[in-house]
């Protein structure tokens, strides 16, 4: 005797949404199911947008930022101070740097941190298009603004010294973000006083 199992498509779109972040076998049930059922759930225009991400958004060449065009509007908006770059470890960190209210220089997403037991070495990381901005548009100061973590702290310290060559002021954001962990977890007013009391590492004589 059979036992009763939903059909194949919807399994299939069960085990899809498991694959996603935070997703787990309840959820991705309760997520397909009311996609099936509710009449306000139009999966045909969620389809819609996810293809339509995937066609036309990518990562600026520049910064590493999510966009349409390239460069993006922050690498091209002509307000930006290019005296300044913001080195983050993901696209995703330059959000809240920018809700804080208190930068206006340009940014440089890594990708990433180095991390050893994720297979992660800095070859992985967008350190070479780094390195390339530095000698074309050379700004006047570095702030490294990774993660507090052990990783954080290693990539931080390995693109400082990358960049000693550069004529360049490199900073380092004050403490004060939550130990452990990156700037998508930091309130708004911690980044700001981050910023705004970050320490130097290299060349010049003040924050």
């Amino acid at each position: 005797m059979k036992r009763a199992e939903y059909p194949h498509p919807l399994r299939s779109l069960i085990e899809e949404l498991k694959r996603m972040p935070g997703i787990g076998a309840r959820s991705a049930e309760r997520i397909a199911l009311w996609m099936l059922q509710s009449r306000d759930a139009h999966p045909e225009s969620l389809g819609r947008a996810i293809a339509r991400v995937q066609e036309t958004v990518h990562s600026c060449a520049l910064c590493g930022f999510f966009t349409e065009t390239d460069p993006c509007a922050l690498c091209a908006d002509p307000g930006r101070d290019r005296h300044f770059l913001c080195v983050v470890e993901q696209p995703t960190d330059i959000l809240p740097l920018e809700r804080s209210g208190v930068f206006h220089g340009l940014y440089h997403a890594l990708g990433g941190k180095i991390s050893p037991l994720d297979h992660v070495s800095p070859e992985h990381l967008r350190i070479p298009a780094l390195l390339l901005r530095m000698k074309e548009q050379p700004p006047t100061e570095v702030i490294l603004a990774l993660g507090a973590d052990v990783e954080g702290e290693a990539t931080a310290h390995y693109v400082a010294d990358l960049l000693r060559e550069f004529p360049v002021k490199i900073t380092r954001l004050a403490q004060g973000l939550p130990a452990g962990s990156g700037l998508e977890y930091a309130d708004e007013l911690t980044l700001s006083r981050a910023l705004t009391g970050r320490i130097n590492l290299v060349g010049g004589s003040g924050a």
